[in-house]
């Protein structure tokens, strides 16, 4: 039971450090516990609020949580590991003897050492716990910058997520779709390519934060989900277009929207289908009317 407690303390401290590093240091993945908390509070929240009310909360509250959570397992991992070296501490001579408890004291020392407070009315006696508390300590302020640096990561990345949308939204609004057809300058082909930057942007945004899917928007015209059909009345627009740049251009954002709806039908939606279908069960999730695809006929696939 002795030596049971710390590899516990350990196996838990490990599992916890390897999950922040997915989630924020990963280029290509996120840690499971934070996968397991965001997609859980996503449903928990669509589920009591429906899918326009409290869903907008859901991106902010799985971040805190994923937090509280990382930082609870590091405290409740070193207090397992001092759990049964508790007499290994030098307590103040203010302290009273009889309101000790092993468990509880080993819980306000890790609590203190993560929080980098240490007030000092407990210490380190032995010569390897004066090395393991300073370290629990380096630990706790990594785990605050790297909550820090994960607010800064994902509200970019939320922000260019909202500019492709209103963006989309704006040239529905000025009937882009009607003029691609007969366009007889280079500009509509420039568009076309910028749009399909920016969907590929999402598609490497959506990889490398996956968080950024659990935030809904409040305001329809920053909604990607609601927005993004219309990129396919663009594509369809663009294939009958009398320029051959416009054409090309229009396949280029074709598989652009491809490669995104591949990686939130695999990764994220956990269905399958084909573009139109994916971007349908998108805005679905995310509680959205798309009125931006009506209308349309047959998408074309750039691999035929």
């Amino acid at each position: 039971m002795m030596l049971l407690d710390p590899a516990l303390g350990a196996l838990l401290l490990v599992l916890i450090l390897r999950d922040v590093f997915h989630t924020l240091f990963h280029p290509a993945g996120q840690g499971r516990l934070s996968h397991l908390v965001l997609s859980g509070t996503w449903r928990v929240a669509r589920w009591i609020g429906g899918p326009t009310r409290l869903a907008e909360l859901a991106g902010p509250l799985g971040m805190v949580a994923v937090v509280s959570i990382w930082s609870s397992g590091v405290v409740f991992g070193g207090a397992l590991v001092y759990l049964p070296y508790i007499d290994g501490f030098m307590y103040s001579t203010g302290l009273s003897p009889t309101a000790r408890a092993d468990f509880l004291d080993a819980l306000y020392l890790s609590l203190t050492t993560t929080s980098t407070l240490g007030f000092g009315d407990v210490v380190p006696t032995e010569g390897w716990l004066r090395v393991v508390t300073p370290l629990q300590a380096l630990v706790g302020f990594s785990l605050l910058t790297a909550a820090v640096t994960w607010v800064l990561q994902v509200y970019p990345a939320l922000n260019r997520r909202r500019t492709l949308a209103l963006r989309l939204t704006t040239l529905e609004q000025a009937s882009l779709r009607e003029a691609l057809p007969r366009a007889d300058s280079a500009m509509p082909a420039l568009l076309l390519s910028e749009l399909a930057g920016q969907v590929a942007q999402m598609r490497v945004d959506l990889t490398q934060y996956a968080e950024t899917y659990y935030f809904r928007s409040q305001d329809s015209r920053t909604s990607l989900p609601a927005a993004l059909p219309y990129a396919l009345d663009l594509v369809t627009a663009g294939r009958s277009g009398m320029r051959a740049d416009v054409r090309l251009a229009s396949g280029h954002l074709a598989r652009a929207l491809e490669d995104l709806t591949d990686h939130l039908g695999r990764e994220l939606l956990r269905t399958t289908g084909d573009v139109e279908g994916v971007l349908m069960a998108y805005a679905h999730e995310h509680g959205e009317t798309t009125i931006l695809g009506r209308g349309r006929g047959p998408v074309p696939d750039s691999r035929n």
